[in-house]
């Protein structure tokens, strides 16, 4: 529809563009009630604002209402797709949990609709700009080692070298039941294949300011590590106990100290309700930011690493799924949620062939996401998430991390 209204306003003047709508409201292709009152509005508008204005403001003001006419038609019909996606994603959930089988009738099978209409024009006459409260810095590396200094008395132990915290991450992460597979190729994926223990999102390649908390080999967040230790602290300290058991003279002491520290932000951890938007709020403060240090230390680290992929597959098999995940699939889960990332892997191959990416994303996320959108299908999505790996994976880190397996 926003096609067709850019269209007239090209080829007709602005007014009878927008008069015609009103008069046409009894036909089939008549625009919604809210394009017709926003029409009605601009119209209104428009002579209001013209008299006496310049030439460059009158063209600048067509503009703008031909712009905000083709934006009004095209949110109408974007509000109306994905209103249909949360909908048939209800339906999905509803039938999964009674034990029903879903099909390709529980899917949105055709392609969002994305603007492809005028720009919004720029106002040549000077406009207040209202001011923006400043943006809250993203933290780093430097402050989450200061908070777990100032809250917990705590610096985390860093690996004397890259390959002995890879080594570290091998050993805990077959144990716990990862294959080397899916351990490189994430690796490989989330970090370029170069990445170190400490890498942050953002500030690799060259990059110079953080975009996330993001960070290590799995790129946790702050979230991820406060949700860690919440739900997974009885298994690491059970397995940093066991290493303090092993362990005598100084390097006992400093593993005691730790392994104390370890069960205070465990406590810490616990103390609020087990859902995401509660370790969030602990995750945006001091306290986070100091349980986020821990994904550097070279004994905690690494476990918290294997966790942040563990949880997803113990999810899958928990769901009945005992097919062991490809690293593309563990990916999925990893990006998306245990939840979204199983409704694509549990997926028949026919029906990721047709099966459009925007069933899995809401609306602001996916018309963000070029990927997605150039990938447009739960296949090709698979498809270049496997290429990206299989570029990265020969790269000086990933093979190093192949090495500690």
């Amino acid at each position: 529809m926003h096609r067709s209204i850019r269209n007239k306003l090209a080829l007709v003047p602005l007014a009878l563009v927008l008069i015609t709508p009103a008069a046409r409201s009894g036909e089939a292709d008549a625009p919604p009630p809210a394009v017709r009152d926003a029409n009605a509005q601009l119209l209104s508008q428009f002579f209001a604002q013209s008299a006496g204005a310049s030439p460059a403001v009158l063209e600048y003001r067509r503009k703008l209402a031909e712009y905000q006419a083709a934006r009004a038609a095209f949110d109408a019909e974007a509000g109306a797709y994905w209103s249909q996606i949360s909908e048939k994603r209800k339906t999905r959930n509803a039938k999964r949990r009674s034990g029903q089988q879903v099909t390709l009738d529980d899917y949105v099978l055709e392609h969002p609709p994305l603007y492809n209409g005028p720009k919004k024009p720029v106002n040549p006459e000077p406009e207040e700009t209202p001011e923006r409260p400043p943006r809250k810095p993203i933290p780093v590396v430097a402050d989450f080692l200061r908070a777990a200094q100032e809250l917990y008395q705590f610096t985390p132990q860093r690996p004397s070298s890259e390959a002995e915290f890879k080594r570290a991450y091998a050993r805990y992460a077959l144990a716990s039941g990862l294959t080397r597979e899916q351990a490189v190729r994430v690796y490989a994926f989330e970090t370029g294949g170069t990445g170190s223990h400490d890498v942050q999102a953002g500030i690799e390649h060259g990059g110079k300011r953080a975009i996330s908390t993001a960070m290590g080999y799995n790129q946790l967040l702050t979230t991820n590590s406060v949700e860690l230790l919440a739900e997974q602290g009885h298994e690491l300290v059970r397995a940093l106990s066991e290493k303090v058991a092993r362990t005598s003279g100084p390097a006992r002491q400093a593993l005691e100290h730790k392994l104390v520290v370890l069960k205070k932000m465990v406590a810490h951890a616990k103390a609020v309700p087990d859902t995401w938007s509660e370790h969030e709020k602990i995750g945006n403060t001091a306290q986070g930011w100091a349980m986020h240090a821990m994904v550097l230390d070279v004994d905690v680290g690494p476990m918290l690493q294997t966790h942040k992929l563990l949880t997803s597959v113990l999810f899958a098999r928990a769901k009945g799924y005992t097919r062991p995940l490809t690293a593309a699939e563990l990916e999925m889960m990893n990006l998306t949620g245990d939840g979204t990332g199983l409704d694509m892997v549990t997926m028949p191959q026919a029906m990721r062939e047709q099966v459009p990416t925007s069933n899995f994303f809401q609306r602001g996320g996916y018309e963000r996401n070029p990927v997605a959108i150039r990938h447009n299908t739960v296949a090709k999505l698979l498809a270049v998430t496997d290429d990206r790996m299989d570029s990265n994976s020969g790269k000086p880190g990933a093979r190093e991390l192949a090495a500690a397996f």
